[in-house]
């Protein structure tokens, strides 16, 4: 049960973002988490700020999972979510935060996990 939050601080094509919710389809699975439960969001045009200064190319993503990962997972997560914005938003990885929070109880069509 995964959901990624994604904030942008650019405007996004509708191609852009179905390509960002592709690969982040395909990179859930570092985490061992299937695509078949990932929920992602995607928010663009956010007034992101760094050390003080507002980024035209900036991005906020915040990665929850039902249970935990580890960390070195965590790292390949974030070397590849990186990549991805950077390639396909040409957001540096300078300008990019990534957070991971497990969780313990996790809600469903009508129950918990």
């Amino acid at each position: 049960m995964p959901f990624i939050d994604c904030k942008f601080s650019q405007k996004l094509t509708e191609e852009k973002k179905e390509k960002i919710k592709t690969e982040l389809g395909k990179a859930v699975s570092i985490l061992n988490k299937p695509e078949s439960y990932l929920m992602v969001g995607i928010a663009d045009g956010c007034d992101l700020y760094f050390a003080g200064n507002k980024l035209a190319n900036g991005a906020y993503v915040s990665v929850s999972l039902f249970g935990s990962a580890q960390s070195s997972a965590c790292e390949k997560m974030t070397e590849t979510l990186c990549s991805v914005f950077e390639s396909e938003l040409n957001v540096k990885g300078k300008n990019v935060y990534i957070t991971y929070h497990g969780v313990k109880d996790w809600g469903w069509n009508g129950g918990n996990f």
